[in-house]
């Protein structure tokens, strides 16, 4: 079965399927969709949970065992596997193939992954997720829809944003879900329930942050190191999480990826889009296509600081991806 994530509250409220493969490369709502299935899951008695998180060369004979083992506890439990792109190998490939079509008794797989590319729809371990269980698909929200999807988050908040403020707001995000949330968030804090307008929005988000996450990938673009660390740092020093600095990032390698492949994809809004690209283009000019795959290994590993799976401090793995970026050589991310 396939479903969009707006269908997924509907489901979870029938019999709870053993197998679930959410896929997309929106982190809020891909987050909140795992998250759905885990409660879901906890109210029927899966109250273990083990986690495994894949990353170049994952042993997947891990996850194997796992999945052939008794819950120590003789309870039901949660096989939690957080895939960030969704090419699992061959051997991957075989194992999350044999979960999903015959996953192990009072247990749920659960498997979190990016966007699927189209040839990952004909693979037998996709299939299997297909026939046996439930494929969670986040679509991003369209640009065109952000405002009103601004404006009805803002409403579970109690705040009724006016159509230019939701406007205001969404251009600020660049189509940032969870900066979005974050600056909801901010609002709900400092104003109380009822409306709000343009002129409103347009002073929280002024005062909001004097280093913009936004202005990081732009330097970090465009080779200038020195200037990218000092934004780091003051996003760090105002409280900024890092999970959207890692966003950031990781839109900023996905976009240098596709742009030596000769697609530049989405534009940048409004006034950004013309330093946007002249970055873009910089970053071209330094980054061999050897270099992407260093920058998606420290990536991966300052998912696993942020995420707790991993020793280290995520700023400084944030730290040393955004030098990268910016074309300046450092250590080896950290085992």
């Amino acid at each position: 079965m396939r479903i969009k994530a707006e269908q997924l509250q509907r489901e979870l409220a029938s019999a709870l399927k053993p197998a679930w493969l959410v896929t997309g490369d929106e982190p809020l709502l891909v987050g909140e969709a795992a998250d759905a299935i885990r409660a879901r899951a906890k109210e029927e008695g899966y109250a273990e949970r083990e986690a495994f998180f894949v990353e170049s060369r994952f042993d997947w004979s891990a996850v194997q065992g796992s999945g052939q083992a008794l819950s120590l506890f003789a309870t039901r439990r949660i096989l939690d596997i957080r895939m960030p792109t969704p090419r699992p190998g061959v051997d991957g490939g075989k194992v999350l193939a044999e979960l999903a079509a015959d996953p192990p008794p009072d247990t749920i797989v659960l498997v979190v992954t990016g966007r699927l590319e189209r040839d990952t729809f004909s693979s037998a371990w996709f299939k299997a997720f297909e026939q046996h269980g439930v494929v969670v698909q986040v679509w991003p929200v369209e640009i065109a829809e952000l405002p009103r999807w601004v404006a009805s988050r803002a409403a579970r908040h109690g705040l009724e944003l006016g159509p230019d403020a939701a406007r205001l707001l969404a251009q600020r995000v660049e189509g940032n879900l969870l900066a979005a949330h974050q600056e909801i968030e901010k609002l709900a804090l400092t104003h109380e329930p009822g409306w709000v307008d343009e002129d409103e929005v347009a002073a929280a988000v002024a005062n909001s942050a004097r280093y913009d996450v936004f202005q990081l990938g732009e330097a970090a673009l465009g080779g200038d190191a020195a200037r990218a660390l000092r934004i780091l740092e003051g996003l760090r020093g105002e409280g900024a999480e890092p999970p959207v600095v890692l966003w950031l990032l990781c839109r900023e390698i996905r976009a240098l990826a596709a742009a030596r492949r000769g697609s530049r994809g989405q534009q940048a809004w409004g006034k950004q889009a013309e330093r946007r690209a002249r970055a873009l283009d910089a970053a071209l000019r330094r980054t061999s296509g050897q270099r992407l795959g260093p920058m998606v290994t420290r990536a991966a590993q300052a998912d696993r600081c942020i995420k707790g799976l991993a020793q280290g401090d995520p700023w400084d793995e944030l730290a040393a991806l955004v030098a990268m970026l910016a074309g300046v050589a450092l250590p080896a991310a950290a085992g």
